[in-house]
This record gives C-alpha cells, structure tokens and sequence, in this order.
C-alpha cells in the first residue's frame, strides 16, 4: 500500500511542475515556503536526532527553481528535507485551504466528534489549549508525546484500540512517519481528527486512512506569517496570522 508520504507526492507532482519556488524560510519552530503563483505553506520543522550544525544533506538553492526539486524530497531520509517538502505541499494546495470554513475556537470539531463530558479521547503531540480545555471540563485523556516524555506507546496503542472514541493526531507524524503505524492501532468506532499547522488539507491524500477531519491552519497575513518563522516563533505566534481550517472527511 502507498505511503501518507508517498500519497503525497503523487498528488501534488503535477502541480510541483506549474510553478517555482519564490522564498524558502527554515525556522527553528516551523518552516515557510512561498511559490510564485502566491500560494504559502507552513510545516513544523522536525529535526529529529539533530547531532551537528549541518540539518541538511546535501546544499541546494531551491529559490527561483522548478518546485517539483522541493517536493521530491517528501520521500527523503531526512525529516528537515521532509519538513521543507511539506511546507511546499501546503503552499501548493494554498487556494484550495484558504477557502475552507474556519473553526476558530474549535466547536465544530467539539460538535462532530460529540466531544463532552463523557468522551474519551487519546492524542498524539501535545496541544496546549486543548489539553487545558479538557481538563477543565474533566474529559478523559490519553497523551503520548516521547518528545515530552509522555505516555508510554504500548499503553497508550491498548486505549487506542480498546477505550478511546476520539485520536487527535498531530500532522508531525507525516514527519516523522509514524501516521500509519498509529492508525494501525485504533479501534473500529475510533473518530481520528489531524491537527496543525502542518496539515495539509486535502481529501485525497487520506482516502486510504482512517482519518474522519483535517483541522490546520491558513496563513492570512503573509508578510508577518513569514516573520515570525524566520524569529523562530510557534504555534502561538502564527495563529495571530492565520486562520483555523477544517475539512471533514465524512
């Protein structure tokens, strides 16, 4: 079976061709790129297991050059090149996300996943305002995040398939490949959502998934939306700039 990653490529290689890579921003929180058709992307960048200053494979200059150079590298080895190939992706499908609903304050997710009192809900990577937010309310969670420290994968894959309604799966698992093997441990009646600003917001690249709504984030403002990459900044900063998108998938 094809790969997310794979998916990917073969959705978007055709339109990787159209158009040119105009700016390519590398943040040390998220990575930006722009395409001369005006279309801006964001992804998380993920070092993964950085060990010198070098991030990078091999130096290319991807600015003023053909977009398909970028995109080949969603297949690579390397989740830096992997981040900046989706962050093109992104770019690439710009028009298309920008034109989706906005679900600000995330009450529409909350109303199609029935997500109350009595849900339970599993999530891969650490959302902050959501965590709170189910706290306060005392919803049942599940977390796994290695990076944080938290959760124990074994465990949390039993709930997974055997207690949790609702995954809330973060979009850096296409980073680091780990989409498929986490879906591959949902029970049956399991609603997945993908959330972040990595998300690209496209139907088809999920036909083959149990994934039920995409939930990401639109640059609005461009010129400060590439700011705050280049300052480094997060999530937090962005979505001053940006709007919250979703796609339903059912």
């Amino acid at each position: 079976m094809m790969t997310l990653n794979q998916k990917l490529y073969q959705l978007f290689e055709n339109k990787a061709r159209q158009v040119t890579i105009d700016t390519l921003s590398l943040g040390l929180g998220y990575t930006a790129v722009t395409t001369s058709e005006g279309g801006v992307g964001l992804s998380y960048t993920y070092f993964g297991d950085k060990k010198s200053c070098m991030v990078l494979n091999e130096h290319i200059d991807y600015e003023a050059k053909p977009a398909s150079l970028l995109l080949e590298k969603i297949k690579s080895d390397n989740s830096v090149e992997r981040s900046m190939a989706l962050a093109l992706i992104n770019a690439r499908n710009y028009d298309a996300a920008v034109a989706l609903p906005e679900d600000k304050n995330n009450n529409i997710m909350y109303d199609k996943f029935k997500i109350g009192a009595d849900a339970k809900i599993a999530m891969v990577g650490f959302f902050g305002p959501l965590v709170r937010n189910f706290r306060e309310k005392r919803i049942p969670l599940e977390i796994l995040d290695e990076s944080r420290g938290l959760g124990h994968k074994q465990d949390f894959y039993h709930k997974l398939g055997n207690w949790a309604e609702v995954l809330m799966l973060t979009s850096t698992s296409i980073l680091n490949q780990s989409t498929e093997e986490i879906l591959a441990n949902i029970g049956e009646k399991v609603k997945t959502v993908m959330l972040g600003p990595s998300t690209p917001m496209t139907a088809k690249a999920f036909e083959h998934l149990p994934v039920h709504m995409l939930a990401g984030t639109v640059p609005i403002d461009k010129e400060n939306t590439l700011k705050a990459v280049r300052h480094g900044m997060g999530t937090p900063v962005l979505h001053k700039f940006s709007r919250k998108s979703f796609l339903s998938l059912i």
